[in-house]
């Protein structure tokens, strides 16, 4: 690959960030890893370091404008910036939600939008977008930080075929649990409620098990750089094999099965009400 292709990865001081900055810049990419607070992302070979907050319209406008000034293209961007919100969506006040949503939503829908007509002037470039299993399920006490996935794979799916034909390929990356800060860098839910807090406890303390014993943040960074290389990727690309035998279930198991099977995961005990049957009204007979 030619040093001359040119990606920018958002949130790139740790994690599944780190890893996808030290993937692409091992295929030859010139990589621009972004992060808030610069001196917290150590050095990495090929990677040249740039402030960036995609919560603020001039930070993301002035670090594209540093990279096309610098480079003159971008071939890809990385939308992996985020964090999540755990506790119930209840105990989500709409401030921390909205603020959620600046970093993974708006901050992703900013980015690309800083890029795109640098994108579509060379008839080229691939936008990939982080998301999550999260992205298709909502774990109990994860709900705004799933909606806020939701959102970035229906934007995603609405983009693929908007630029496609303008020679711009969209992918987006569903990674399962993965060992990553996320609990550290998470926010609690900021009105905690009696009611929710057994279940609660216990949805948290399986989310931490899970992240700390989850998948490699390696493995992003190699599905990614590969991905790129592909011919004609598919749109959503799962990572790991609890990704994809989520994905399965989610869609070939029957709805009331796959509740069942969610509330096992995260330990919760109270079952769901029982489901009543609608009386039909059949009109005069």
């Amino acid at each position: 690959m030619e040093r001359s292709k040119v990606a920018i990865v958002t949130g790139a001081s740790s994690g599944i960030g780190r890893s996808i900055a030290r993937h692409l810049a091992a295929t030859g990419y010139r990589v621009f890893g972004t992060a808030r607070e610069p001196a917290r992302l150590e050095s990495l070979p090929g990677v040249e370091v740039l402030p960036l907050d995609v919560q603020r319209a001039d930070s993301v406008r002035a670090c594209v404008e540093r990279v096309l000034d610098t480079t003159g293209h971008v071939d890809v961007l990385v939308n992996n910036a985020g964090y999540a919100v755990l506790g119930g969506v209840e105990e989500t006040s709409i401030e921390q939600a909205r603020s959620l949503f600046e970093t993974n939503f708006f901050g992703l829908m900013r980015m690309t939008s800083a890029v795109l007509p640098a994108m579509r002037s060379r008839r080229s470039g691939a936008v990939v977008n982080v998301s999550s299993v999260a992205g298709f399920l909502s774990p109990p006490f994860m709900g705004v930080y799933a909606a806020s996935k939701h959102a970035v794979e229906a934007y995603s799916e609405a983009l693929r075929h908007e630029v496609g034909p303008l020679g711009i390929r969209v992918l987006l990356v569903e990674p399962g649990f993965t060992r990553t800060h996320l609990d550290r860098n998470s926010q609690l839910a900021d009105g905690p409620l009696a009611d929710y807090e057994g279940p609660r406890r216990s949805a948290l303390s399986v989310i931490n098990a899970r992240l700390a014993g989850g998948a490699d943040p390696e493995a992003v960074g190699r599905i990614i750089a590969a991905s790129l290389r592909a011919r004609s990727p598919a749109l959503r690309i799962p990572v790991g094999r609890e990704a994809s035998r989520l994905r399965l279930l989610r869609w070939l198991a029957p709805a009331r099965s796959f509740e069942r099977g969610v509330r096992k995961q995260f330990a919760i005990e109270q079952p769901l009400p029982a489901v009543v049957p609608l009386a039909v009204d059949r009109g005069p007979r």
